[in-house]
């Protein structure tokens, strides 16, 4: 495979606010910046040209300029509010960054792995004029079907009824077909797809991994932490020191 006629552009999304963890993606992870995991990952990647990080917040900035990130432009106060969509960034992204493609990393998902990343940017390389969109997931514990929501004071299952039975939630997980959870390991987004006014369209091409660590809160930050140095995490040993 030729990687260097597939070159692709990343981008780390990386606002300043965050309610659960404040400046989440600098909180340290094994006594590294969260972000730098994702930064790093992305590096060690044979088929990644720039890696871009957006952000409104100039300590980040900072950082992610240490560990080797290209901070072309600082993202609009508009797209980096706590209800701002991945559209607004992205858009962002491609009115200011020359490319067809971008790889959207998540600096909450540290242990990626880059032999697998490279894989998936060929995979979508192959299919490119097939699809929209290319998303990662994971397979869901339960299916969708066994989950429930609250309306008052009660249960309800999520859908009206599966192959017309109205209560059927308690049937056998066999019965029901696997639903998937977007787990962040790589995404890629495609401008003719931002265009037409989507993040990923109808067509998103499906690659199922393992599962992933998200962090999203201070329990998930503990747990990431325990992992550091494990078989988990194959990238902490190539995270510079801060100087």
């Amino acid at each position: 495979m030729n990687f260097d006629a597939m070159k692709i552009n990343v981008i780390i999304p990386a606002r300043g606010g965050s309610k659960g963890i404040p400046k989440k993606n600098i909180v340290l992870l094994g006594n590294r910046p969260l972000m730098a995991y994702s930064i790093t990952a992305s590096f060690l990647c044979k088929s990644v040209d720039r890696v871009i990080v957006s952000t409104d917040d100039k300590e980040i900035a900072k950082i992610a300029k240490h560990y080797g990130a290209e901070i072309p432009f600082m993202r609009p106060d508009e797209y980096a509010k706590d209800h701002s969509s991945d559209f607004g960034f992205l858009k962002h992204f491609f009115d200011n960054i020359p490319c067809d493609e971008v790889a959207l990393i998540r600096p909450t998902t540290p242990f990626r792995n880059p032999e697998f990343m490279d894989k998936v940017i060929d995979k979508y390389f192959e299919n490119k004029n097939e699809l929209t969109g290319l998303r990662t997931a994971e397979v869901m514990n339960q299916p969708a079907y066994k989950q429930l929501k609250i309306n008052g004071d009660y249960f309800e299952e999520l859908f009206d009824s599966f192959n017309g039975i109205k209560n059927y939630s308690n049937l056998p997980r066999q019965e029901f077909l696997s639903t998937y959870s977007p787990n962040g390991h790589i995404d890629i987004v495609k401008r003719e797809t931002i265009e037409n006014g989507s993040v990923f369209g109808n067509k998103i091409y499906a690659v199922v991994c393992e599962k992933m660590v998200d962090i999203d809160d201070s329990d998930d930050l503990e747990i990431a932490n325990h992992l550091v140095g494990s078989r988990f995490d194959i990238l902490s040993k190539h995270i510079k020191e801060i100087k």
